[in-house]
């Protein structure tokens, strides 16, 4: 009930269009309800009333006119209106939900992405989200309308033989022991069913991303079977829940036959008796059709709403997932940022349960210094430089920019000081303008322009075919390591931020690209507090710190000639890669 609650505060802004829908609707259902009645008083009142043929003609051109008016004329546009209002609703609403996903989705913490396939995310977000909509197309539309038909049908039974309508209805309480009995399960086979689905998009999406690999290992039967597993389970689940409804469609419409069969008894029995007309019959029996197709489309309505509740579990489930890192009640914005940062006494580890990744870091960078951090991989230095943009938090300690304590500042404010470039920088599809764009949408052409020929990017953005907006595919897939590269440099100087952090931003590179990149890093660098890390030692000889990072503490500090005179860890690295 949880997440119904929380699924009718989308519904809520649109209440009265559900409500007008609702409305409308009654008028469509209302309408064919007249078809027996009309069928009646065809056989009672003409084909079989003991008038001349010319009046019988003339009675049933009365009736075809006023049947072509009411059944054409007024139901055209009142089932266009109900259709399109029910679309626009339920479209609406998706449309908010989505929103709502999405936006919950970039608050979310680096954490929730590590330990989650992105193509489960994207199925939640759009399959699942996508069934909800029967919550109210059918669940607060359909059903209501339904349950309509279904009464006034039975109103006008009652009042034109109650005897049959009561045989009529005696199937009724079978229907409730299926409903009940029946669709106990049902909802559990559609979950596993997203489940199912969501891991084969998952596992889709992850192995489509990393299909260069799948290629140059040679693995595409071993991958083809691997996707068959995936969707054979998928396959499994489906057949499972397809094998339920199967069973409970069978059962629902074994017992819709009874009822016909009972009325064409019965209802025999009176016409031959005299006790009931022949037209009485034949409406009374077009009225059972009125009653059982509601029946029919609310127990296939229970069958809809069991799954979409299902896929709102789901949904709710990743909307309801908690932010790891949120702002304080008082946090502040970080103002007039000259670049000093302090790291005093930090401890860090990703999970409770496991041992310290950062062990009593105590560091201090002044405005505009330069700061290597430098170890063997899995030493914590990575983990270090993430820390200061706040995408995980620390257990102990203080991080702090200008003596302000970044977890008491807006991460809006503290990201927006911090420009990063990585050994591996994620472009997105679509024009090279637009990924440099993406550093200050706001900026205006010519500051872009700047940031490219700062870049060393302008040159060979201009010899691709479509100048700045050529299309670079998704990931950039489109251009080389050291294009996409100059490309991610050339945002961060759009953004031109007080704090610049490099991942081994040069590491994947060639020679010449490792050249044309450090030229504009060093532009980049100028009177900017820098954070490196680095692989590659010959690159960082210049900085004003160098600090060696073992096991997730500090064991060195210092410029380059005074390391290499004591002799110790980083000596023994640089050594090693200068040989």
């Amino acid at each position: 009930m949880k997440e119904f609650r929380m699924y009718f505060r989308f519904v809520k802004p649109y209440r009265w269009l559900v409500a007008f829908t609702l409305l409308i609707g009654m008028v469509k259902f209302a309408i064919p309800l007249a078809v027996p009645l009309f069928l009646q008083y065809a056989v009672d009142d003409i084909l079989l009333a003991e008038l001349s043929k010319d009046d019988k003609i003339s009675r049933l051109i009365e009736l075809i006119i006023i049947s072509f008016f009411l059944f054409v004329i007024v139901r055209y546009p009142i089932e266009y209106f109900r259709q399109y209002f029910a679309q626009l609703t339920t479209s609406k609403i998706l449309f908010d939900l989505r929103n709502k996903l999405y936006g919950h989705l970039q608050r979310l913490s680096l954490r929730f992405y590590q330990e989650r396939k992105s193509g489960e995310i994207i199925s939640r977000m759009m399959n699942d989200a996508e069934q909800t909509k029967a919550i109210v197309e059918t669940g607060m539309m359909n059903v209501w309308l339904d349950l309509f038909t279904l009464t006034i049908a039975i109103v006008i039974m009652l009042n034109m033989n109650a005897t049959l309508t009561l045989v009529a209805i005696l199937i009724l309480p079978f229907y409730g022991i299926a409903v009940v009995k029946l669709y106990k399960r049902l909802k559990t086979f559609a979950r596993s069913r997203s489940a199912a689905l969501a891991d084969m998009q998952g596992y889709l999406n992850e192995h489509v991303v990393g299909i260069p690999v799948v290629k140059s290992f040679t693995l595409e039967q071993y991958e083809r079977k691997q996707f068959g597993v995936k969707n054979g389970t998928f396959l499994e689940k489906a057949l499972a829940l397809t094998k339920w409804n199967a069973l409970t469609n069978a059962i629902i419409n074994t017992l819709t036959e009874i009822a016909p069969l009972l009325i064409l008894l019965g209802g025999g029995y009176l016409v031959i008796m005299g006790e009931l007309t022949i037209g009485g019959f034949v409406a009374f029996y077009g009225y059972l059709d009125r009653l059982y197709t509601p029946l029919r489309r609310l127990v296939s309505a229970s069958t809809e709403l069991t799954q979409a509740s299902a896929s709102l579990e789901r949904v709710m489930e990743l909307l309801n997932e908690p932010q790891d890192i949120m702002d304080g009640k008082d946090a502040k914005p970080l103002r007039k940022v000259t670049g000093r940062i302090e790291f005093d006494n930090v401890f860090f580890r990703y999970r409770d349960e496991t041992d310290w990744v950062l062990r009593d870091i105590r560091l201090t960078i002044e405005p505009g210094q330069t700061v290597a951090f430098v170890g063997m991989s899995g030493g914590g230095k990575s983990s270090l430089i993430s820390l200061l943009p706040r995408f995980y938090d620390i257990q102990q300690g203080a991080i702090r920019i200008d003596e302000q304590d970044i977890s008491r500042v807006t991460q809006h404010s503290l990201r927006s000081q911090i420009g990063m470039v990585l050994q591996d920088n994620i472009l997105f599809s679509g024009s090279v303008r637009e990924n440099i764009m993406l550093g200050n949408p706001d900026e205006s052409e010519s500051h872009m322009l700047n940031a490219a020929k700062r870049a060393n990017a302008h040159d060979f953005i201009m010899s691709l075919p479509q100048g700045y907006e050529t299309e670079i595919g998704e990931r950039g897939v489109k251009l080389s390591g050291g294009q996409k590269q100059r490309i991610a440099i050339a945002r961060v100087f759009l953004k031109d931020p007080a704090i610049l952090v490099l991942d081994e931003a040069t590491s994947a590179l060639d020679l010449e690209s490792e050249h044309l990149i450090q030229e504009s890093l060093q532009a980049l660098t100028d009177n900017r507090t820098t954070l490196v890390v680095a692989h590659r030692l010959s690159t960082i000889t210049h900085a004003d710190q160098i600090i060696v990072i073992e096991r997730g503490e500090i064991v060195e500090r210092g410029k380059h000639e005074q390391l290499m005179e004591q002799g110790g860890a980083y000596a023994r690295l640089y050594n090693v890669q200068n040989l």
